[in-house]
């Protein structure tokens, strides 16, 4: 009898381990299930991630050596054509030396391209502007920048460039300031604070009869 009632003593007991061990059993699995959901969605967003990098590391790589991908947003800059009708400047300037030349020379006297080139308005850009013709020289502004360009290069060849001071050379910015007409230069008074003697009696220059 004592041995029956020990027995299913001990059985219930077994019984009571197991169902504890099954509902834990059950919570692990529930919770490991959860926590593999959000690593998954981890997963696939680092996936994303590397996917997104790898593209920017390929583009990169196959872009031209010292050039950079363009930003979203930045300006596009397109491929400056061969230069033509060239007159003063050398026959073998690019189209992206010119670029740069013109960029400088606009602002060095605070104009457009149009100061002194010429449009074509049965051609239009991609902003609708009427296009323009760089080779065409009917407008005399560009001849004028084309006798201006020889007149600077003579001064620093044959004068600035004899100097034993060293002085920098002179470019269109030394007297346009940023405007098409150079500014007039006019002293300040106090600049000018010494004193001329008057002159003599009788009308005679200090100095004459030495």
């Amino acid at each position: 009898m004592c041995r029956d009632l020990a027995a299913r003593l001990q059985f219930e007991q077994n019984i009571n381990s197991a169902s504890q061990f099954f509902v834990i059993t059950i919570a692990v699995i529930s919770k490991l299930a959860r926590n593999l959901r959000l690593k998954l969605t981890s997963l696939l967003f680092s996936a994303a991630a590397v996917a997104a990098f790898s593209v920017a590391s390929v583009a990169s790589a196959q872009a031209p050596e010292g050039q950079q991908p363009p930003s979203a947003g930045a300006p596009k800059h397109f491929q400056a054509p061969p230069p033509q009708n060239l007159k003063v400047l050398p026959k073998d300037t690019t189209g992206e030396q010119i670029h740069e030349i013109m960029h400088k020379w606009a602002g060095e006297l605070g104009t457009e391209c149009t100061t002194c080139h010429a449009t074509d308005p049965n051609r239009k850009m991609p902003n609708g502007r009427p296009a323009i013709n760089f080779a065409d020289d009917s407008k005399p502004e560009k001849n004028t920048a084309r006798l201006m360009y020889q007149m600077v290069e003579d001064i620093n060849k044959n004068y600035v460039g004899k100097l034993d001071s060293g002085a920098p050379p002179v470019s269109c910015g030394t007297c346009h300031r940023g405007h098409v007409e150079p500014p007039l230069f006019i002293a300040p008074k106090e600049d000018h604070d010494h004193d001329h003697p008057a002159p003599p009696a009788g009308g005679d220059k200090p100095g004459a009869g030495r």
